[in-house]
C-alpha cells in the first residue's frame, strides 16, 4: 500500500520557520523524483520545490528561492522542506508528490498558516 504522509505543518508567525516532512512507504522511494506543492484557498496548486532521485539539482519556485530548502534522505524514505522567513502569502496546504516516468503519488497534505 502506497503512502505519503506529510507532517510538520501548523501555525507560525511571520518570519518564523517550519520544517515539513513527508514519509513514504509502499514503493521504491529512491527511484522517484520528489516535490512539494501547495494550494492556497481559491488558487491552483503550484510547485514549490523539487529534488531528483539522488538529491541533486533542487529547483524552487521564484517565490520561495532563498527561503525554502528541499532535501531527502533515501535511507529514511523521507523528503523534507525547510521553510524560513515565512510570509503570510505562504499560507496553504502543502502536499508532497512522488513521480516516476509511469507513476505519480500524492500525500494528503498538511496545513501551514502564517499569521500574527
Amino acid at each position: 500500500q502506497v503512502q505519503l504522509v506529510e507532517s510538520g505543518g501548523g501555525l507560525v508567525q511571520p518570519v518564523g520557520s517550519l520544517r515539513l516532512s513527508c514519509a513514504a512507504s509502499g514503493f521504491t522511494f529512491s527511484r522517484y523524483t520528489m516535490s512539494w506543492h501547495r494550494q492556497a484557498p481559491g488558487k491552483e496548486r503550484e510547485l514549490v520545490a523539487a529534488i531528483t532521485t539522488t538529491g541533486g539539482n533542487p529547483n524552487y519556485a521564484n517565490s520561495v528561492k532563498g527561503r525554502f530548502t528541499i532535501s531527502r534522505d533515501n535511507a529514511k524514505n523521507t523528503v523534507y522542506l525547510q521553510m524560513n522567513s515565512l510570509k503570510p502569502e505562504d499560507t496553504a496546504v502543502y502536499y508532497c508528490k512522488a513521480a516516476s516516468t509511469i507513476r505519480t503519488y500524492w500525500g494528503q497534505g498538511t496545513q501551514v498558516t502564517v499569521s500574527s
